[in-house]
């Protein structure tokens, strides 16, 4: 069965029980997260017990097909919780996925979360074998002019009552994120607690400007791939008058942990509990992993060097212009081929 939004997906949650296999796919993390979590409260409130595997490049599937054998032999309720953030699973996790799909062990559903999504990712047989043994919830980018409409949902399944104005006011405030709206509507549930109607001027009293922009917004971007982005970002700061050693910070932790859980991946370490042992959690590790897959170990470690030669240039410690390289050093980051544009030559 095919889903394109959540509330018709957990209708048909509330109502039967789980499938066999769920595919949950989208490419807003917020939403992919969120409808996955609903498979999660659902099968935990059957008395299903719940295994997670993180597939990556190094993922051994016949793990997974060994747990499928094993379901068979015993009468336990299992919630087998496949996390594979790209949507690509490649032969080996095709074949598993869809013979499981043909004869899927009894007790036990299968669920598959996708971080990123594609028609192209339709075409696979093992999707197909999903989408005809159990349910498939594929949700596209929120676009701009809907999202007054799905704050609209959000808030009213927290209680509160907000005018369609009072919407669009806060999405004019997220500048589309996702997750920023979220956060801002639960802080609004504590504020009004369902106590009044909330206008737009009662919406701009209440909300916090989350539109404007901050380094994390900017070190978000560029590990998102996001170059012209994350240099509108630097632009929009550098305007408000913010100066490049308060952004240094929060860019030179994350090449750090970059540099650091690179040299892990190189070593064939756990990435994930490297990632929580870093306090990397779990809303954000499919993005350090996208990253992680756009440069190598001695890049990454360049790119390190490159942001405290910047930080020593924004505090009179070196030559040069440190906007300007900072630029340069978010592009690179953002884009592989823009690499050849640093000062310091990385490769």
């Amino acid at each position: 069965m095919q889903f394109d939004d959540e509330t018709a997906f957990a209708r048909q949650l509330e109502r039967a029980a789980l499938p066999a296999v769920i595919l949950v796919a989208g490419v807003e993390e917020l939403r992919v997260i969120e409808a996955a979590d609903a498979v999660r409260a659902k099968a935990r409130s059957d008395g299903f017990e719940r295994e997670v595997y993180d597939t990556d490049g190094r993922f051994d599937w016949d793990t997974l097909a060994g747990d499928f054998a094993e379901m068979s032999l015993f009468a336990r309720s299992r919630l087998l919780d496949v996390r594979a953030p790209t949507g690509r699973v490649g032969k080996e996790g095709s074949e598993v996925i869809a013979k499981f799909c043909k004869d899927p062990a009894p007790g036990t559903t299968l669920l598959v979360t996708c971080m990123e999504w594609s028609k192209k990712h339709a075409e696979p047989a093992w999707v197909k074998a999903v989408g005809k043994a159990g349910h498939i919830l594929v949700m596209w980018a929120t676009q701009r002019h809907k999202l007054p409409e799905w704050l609209l949902l959000r808030m009213r399944a927290r209680g509160i009552d907000a005018s369609h104005e009072a919407a669009e006011l806060l999405a004019e405030r997220v500048e589309g994120n996702l997750l920023a709206a979220a956060q801002e509507v639960d802080k609004l549930a504590l504020l009004v607690n369902g106590k009044q109607k909330i206008d737009a001027k009662r919406m701009e009293e209440l909300v916090a400007d989350s539109a404007r922009f901050d380094a994390f917004k900017l070190v978000d971007a560029c590990l998102a791939g996001e170059a012209a982005r994350a240099l509108r970002i630097l632009r929009a700061l550098r305007a408000e008058g913010e100066a490049v050693p308060a952004l240094m910070g929060p860019i030179v932790q994350s090449l750090l942990q970059l540099a650091s859980l690179s040299a892990e991946a190189a070593r064939g370490g756990d990435l994930r509990k490297a990632m929580t042992a870093q306090r990397i959690w779990d809303s954000k590790q499919a993005q350090f992993k996208r990253a992680l897959d756009r440069h190598d170990m001695a890049r990454w470690e360049g790119f390190a060097v490159e942001a405290g030669r910047i930080d020593r240039i924004s505090k009179g410690r070196a030559d040069g212009d440190a906007w300007i390289a900072l630029e340069r050093l978010l592009a690179a980051i953002a884009q592989p081929r823009a690499s050849r544009l640093l000062a310091t030559g990385i490769a």
